[in-house]
């Protein structure tokens, strides 16, 4: 009994993993994306659509953004998943899409920027 409570007292002191995903820093990535998207208060399409509310929206639904037919036809919607992936490699992901960014590789900086995202739903 006593090594399960030596046990159980282990595991409440371990503090979390490191995975804790930092909206200031995705802020800062951000800056890859502000030539072509706005977010926050009134915040307006662009060459790309404007990203509030990004985080579980359906793909290709921001009213009076003119979409590629891949991305109409993708059936995506926007979570963390589906965003990772998009951003990581945006023309592989959604093949024929108009996005010519070549995509965040850094796995901590695509979480980072998907924490920020989440800050403007």
């Amino acid at each position: 009994m006593l090594k399960w409570m030596i046990a159980a007292a282990a595991l409440v002191a371990v503090p979390a993993v490191a995975s804790a995903q930092d909206a200031e820093a995705g802020k800062g990535v951000f800056g890859k994306c502000r030539a072509c998207h706005a977010v926050g208060a009134g915040a307006k399409n662009m060459v790309g659509p404007q990203l509030n509310g990004i985080v579980g929206r359906k793909a290709a639904s921001v009213e009076g953004f003119a979409y590629s037919e891949p991305m109409k036809a993708s059936g995506k919607t926007w979570d963390d998943a589906t965003l990772d992936a998009y951003i990581a490699n945006p023309k592989e992901y959604i093949p024929g899409n108009k996005m010519v960014f070549v995509g965040v590789k850094d796995e901590t900086d695509r979480k980072n920027l998907i924490a920020f995202l989440k800050t403007n739903q």
